[in-house]
């Protein structure tokens, strides 16, 4: 008696395709069985096709019950009830939570790349604009009852002329480092750690701005200056706040791309908190970080969606959206670990202060990471 399917499959499911043995690991098959009980690999003897390809593709992310509109649905629609299931064993009906992050903030930095708002702040970068301070420009910006009050405040601009003075004393000291650069740098060498170090920036932003030097080699070669660790940091500083002063915008872009992956960073220090919080609660730290990347992927869905109809609709949707987040995490934490509303209120508040803590610090860090290696 043949052990045929009870309903007639398609394409590379038919009954000529089926196999007695698993192509990809060799476990003995039925010919009703559509997937390997072993791999999941499907039952399948024909040659994959173009079409095939595709279509395997995209059943993969579109199909009705397919692990990635699961885990959409359960994250937007059950808070906190979507960890709950994850952990208690249902990993296969969801997308792995620390990979479904990290698709997310790719999808989220590809679309902040595409946008260039941050771009057009490049105007105000010094490379389209005279170094010292446009008095004049700003002088004409103000509104004056009569023209005799004008001439009578233009009279006194330019008797204190502060465009010239500060022009003057730019040049001073920079002539003053240029005249000898050797002398000056061992001079620098003398003062504190902090003090030093900031006027050895300012000594490489001078000559930087006003010689040939593009690398660190070439200023220890040309001014005799000794190959260290502390000199090529200030080094690389200066020539990185000179490359922010004519780029601001370029600059913004550059570090707005990178916020989404300090989320990884900063997510497993924050969940510790969680973990000390609930401690009483019989959840091991990876519960509680799960839970993190949870959330965190809803946050990164929601500021998606407000980017997307920023640019459609011209408007700023972000307060909106930060708001429908603040909501979902509360009733995210009241399903998932089972407390009563005052504590899940004040373990809300206490955690969400850690969090922006911790964020800032960790934007402190990559601002500064940013700036020494732009």
């Amino acid at each position: 008696m043949k052990n045929k399917p009870t309903i007639q499959q398609k394409g590379r499911f038919k009954l000529k395709y089926r196999g007695v043995d698993c192509l990809n690991c060799g476990h003995p098959l039925e010919l009703s069985d559509k997937y390997c009980p072993n791999c999941s690999q499907a039952n399948s003897t024909k040659k994959l096709t173009l079409l095939d390809f595709f279509e395997e593709f995209l059943a993969n992310y579109f199909s009705y019950d397919s692990k990635l509109w699961k885990t959409l649905t359960a994250l937007l629609l059950r808070p906190g009830k979507i960890t709950k299931e994850y952990i208690s064993g249902r990993r296969l009906s969801y997308t792995n939570p620390f990979r479904f992050l990290l698709s997310l903030a790719i999808i989220y930095f590809l679309i902040i790349s595409f946008n260039n708002e941050f771009e057009s702040f490049n105007k105000f970068g010094s490379i389209n604009k005279n170094p010292v301070f446009d008095l004049n420009n700003e002088f004409n910006k103000i509104e004056f009852e009569n023209e005799e009050e004008k001439k009578l405040a233009r009279a006194q601009l330019d008797s204190f002329n502060i465009n010239s003075f500060i022009k003057n004393r730019i040049n001073e000291k920079d002539s003053i480092i240029l005249s000898d650069p050797e002398l000056h740098f061992k001079k620098i060498d003398t003062s504190s750690l902090t003090s030093r170090f900031i006027e050895k920036v300012d000594f490489f932003n001078t000559v930087i701005r006003n010689d040939t030097i593009y690398y660190f080699d070439q200023g220890t070669t040309k001014f005799n200056i000794p190959s260290s660790n502390e000199n090529e940091m200030a080094f690389n500083l200066a020539t990185s706040i000179i490359e922010i002063d004519k780029r601001p915008g370029s600059f913004l872009s550059s570090l707005i791309s990178k916020l989404p992956f300090t989320t990884f960073f900063f997510l497993p220090f924050f969940s510790f908190f969680i973990w000390l919080v609930y401690i009483r609660k019989k959840y091991t730290y990876t519960d509680h970080l799960i839970f993190s990347f949870h959330n965190q992927s809803l946050l990164f869905i929601l500021l998606i969606v407000s980017n997307l109809i920023n640019a459609v609709f011209n408007i700023s949707s972000e307060g909106l959206f930060i708001l429908i987040f603040a909501i979902y995490l509360y009733k995210a934490m009241r399903n998932f670990y089972q407390q009563g509303r005052v504590k899940t209120v004040i373990k809300y508040f206490f955690l969400n202060t850690i969090f922006f803590i911790l964020g800032a610090l960790a934007i402190t860090i990559l601002i500064a990471q940013s700036v020494f290696t732009y």
